[in-house]
């Protein structure tokens, strides 16, 4: 058996076996490779269920982590905006370092569509009181018409009822801006000889005693001039965005003034 093997060995490493071998291994290569696949196949057909319910529970699990991320993005997006409202807000308070000033929360609005007001969570125990100016970095938002111990209603110079008296930048011209039942400002009892163009800046201008003067309030966007009226109207867009007001500052050391019984009767 050893010289046979030996014999083979050495047949085989001649060559001479070659034609044998090709006849009796390539049957068997084809055999092995059917084989193989049928054997990939059933092994694929058994683990498919349980590489799908995998591929299942790895997807919910990317799912879950994707929302608490893309939660995580929201609140420091909200976080950036409430640091740069404050920021803007300090900046304006170093601005005017006469007036003090106390932080608060808009934390409510009214339900009517024909008022124009905000409930802010600060009252009478910060020291607010009734006719305190509200501001906001942009500019003005309005006054304290009502307050309680923790909370205060705050009129928007958008309310049919608010009336402010302002001067032009320009030519600082006075007239009077009003508010409407659909939160729209006009500007009136501009004198006919003052030249009002689009685009002009309005301020507070302290007359009357219910704001202080020199605080921004808007632009004109539109101008009515008719030869035969005694005064012009304009327009008026907001600095403030009104719809999306969430923190504001109030004027404490301001107060005020009544003139109400100093003018006359109709």
């Amino acid at each position: 058996m050893a010289l046979l093997a030996v014999g083979l060995i050495a047949l085989a490493l001649g060559g001479y076996l070659a034609p044998v071998i090709q006849v009796v291994v390539t049957p068997l290569i084809g055999v092995q490779t059917w084989l193989a696949e049928r054997y990939s196949t059933i092994v694929d057909f058994v683990t498919a269920p349980r590489d799908v319910a995998e591929l299942a529970s790895r997807n919910e699990a990317l799912e879950a982590e994707i929302s608490r991320l893309q939660a995580q993005v929201i609140e420091l997006q909200q976080q950036n905006q409430q640091i740069d409202v404050l920021s803007a807000l300090v900046d304006f308070a170093r601005d005017r370092p006469a007036y003090d000033y106390v932080a608060a929360d808009v934390i409510g609005r009214d339900p009517s569509p024909f008022l124009q007001y905000v409930i802010i969570n600060r009252g009478s125990d910060d020291g607010l009181r009734r006719g305190m100016p509200v501001v906001t970095a942009q500019g003005l938002v309005g006054r304290i018409s009502a307050v309680t111990a923790g909370a205060a209603r705050v009129q928007l110079i958008t309310d049919a009822s608010s009336i402010v008296n302002i001067s032009l930048e320009s030519t600082e011209a006075s007239a009077v801006l009003q508010g409407s039942l659909i939160g729209e400002l006009t500007l009136t009892l501009i004198p006919q000889d003052v030249g009002v163009e689009t685009g002009e800046l309005l301020l507070t201008s302290g007359l009357g005693g219910n704001y202080p003067p020199n605080i921004l309030i808007g632009q004109v966007t539109g101008i009515r001039s008719r030869s035969f009226e005694l005064f012009q109207t304009a327009s008026v867009q907001p600095v403030v965005d009104f719809a999306r007001l969430e923190i504001v500052l109030v004027i404490r050391n301001f107060r005020p003034v009544d003139i109400t019984p100093l003018i006359p009767e109709p």
